[in-house]
Parts: structure tokens; sequence; C-alpha cells
């Protein structure tokens, strides 16, 4: 096995990056996907929430030179109770404060009380409540920029990242006309 060079460590423990070989399985899967239903198929976003929060697992990711553009720390869904919990438990249900799996249009830009967000639209049977759940791609100041040893904080739910990274990806989404796809998986 190959020595995690950057891990953030916990108590001596080193966490491992995301995995390649998933990310490239899934950002193939999601190119066909947004071919067939008229997505966008210049960029994707992918979250790997089997990552520890510390470490980099939100991928800006450019579908048609097939690599990794960015990446970045997102914060995962406190659900009920769990504001320091590693484990990410997942749930489609109103009010559970719980991330969602599955496939995501990246809708209409807002200002709200995070700054500018985007609102997101669930497309699978495990994220379909994500519009009305208030769940949307946005920043706050909690989530640093760098690998953190500790992990992060927690959201309500919503896919919460760096506000300067953030500033940066809405460059991106911005100049897009057809919607990007977000991915979250384990």
């Amino acid at each position: 096995m190959k020595k995690q060079e950057n891990a953030p460590a916990v108590l001596g423990k080193r966490h491992p990056p995301m995995d390649a070989a998933k990310l490239t399985a899934k950002a193939v899967a999601l190119k066909l996907y947004a071919e067939k239903n008229k997505y966008n198929t210049n960029y994707a976003l992918f979250i790997d929430f089997s990552v520890f929060s510390g470490t980099k697992r939100f991928v800006l990711y450019d579908l048609n030179k097939s690599k990794t553009v960015s990446t970045a720390l997102v914060a995962h869904g406190q659900g009920k109770g769990n504001l320091f919990s590693e484990e990410v438990v997942f749930s489609n249900v109103n009010g559970s404060r719980c991330s969602s799996l599955g496939r995501y249009k990246i809708g209409t830009k807002y200002f709200g009380q995070f700054g500018h967000a985007y609102k997101l639209h669930g497309l699978n049977a495990t994220n379909s409540n994500a519009f009305d759940r208030f769940v949307v791609l946005h920043s706050h100041a909690c989530v640093p920029l760098g690998e953190s040893s500790f992990g992060i904080c927690r959201s309500d739910g919503c896919p919460t990242l760096n506000p300067d990274y953030f500033e940066r990806l809405q460059k991106v989404l911005d100049k897009e006309k057809r919607p990007v796809l977000l991915e979250i998986y384990r």
C-alpha cells in the first residue's frame, strides 16, 4: 500500500484521500447521464463522504479532459445530535439536518443567509426532497481552505465550502450554459 504523504492525521492515524479509480468511474457514468439528459458535459462536481472531513473530498472535475480541476474540503450534515461526529448519516427527510446521497442538478444562484448560494435539485429517490429541504451549495467561514487534522464543522445537510474556494467555483458554474451536475457518494 502506498504511503499517504499529505493525508491529515488524528492521534497519529492517517486518513486516506479520495479513491481516484472510484472518482473516475463516477465521472464516466455521470458524463453519460449528462449527455443523455442534456446537462452540462464540460464540468461536474463530486463529493465522496467516505473520506474524513479534514481531507479534501470535494472535486471540480473536467469531464472533457477526464481530470480533476480542483479539490476542497466540504462539510457534511450534522443530523440530530451529531455535531462532532465524523460518521455521515444520510437522510432525505425534512428537518433531518443530514446530507443525502445521489445526483443533483445545480440550480439557480441566489443571495441568502450565507451570501451567494445555488439551489440543488435532487435527481434520485435518495435526495428528491433536497429543494424543499433547502439543501443548497454554499460557503461558510467555518470550512478551512487547507486540510485539518481535527475534521471540520458540520452543516444542516448542505454541502458547504470555504468562502475563497466557493468564490473561484462560482466563476466556473456561472459561465456554463447548461446546468452542472453534482454527485454525492460514499
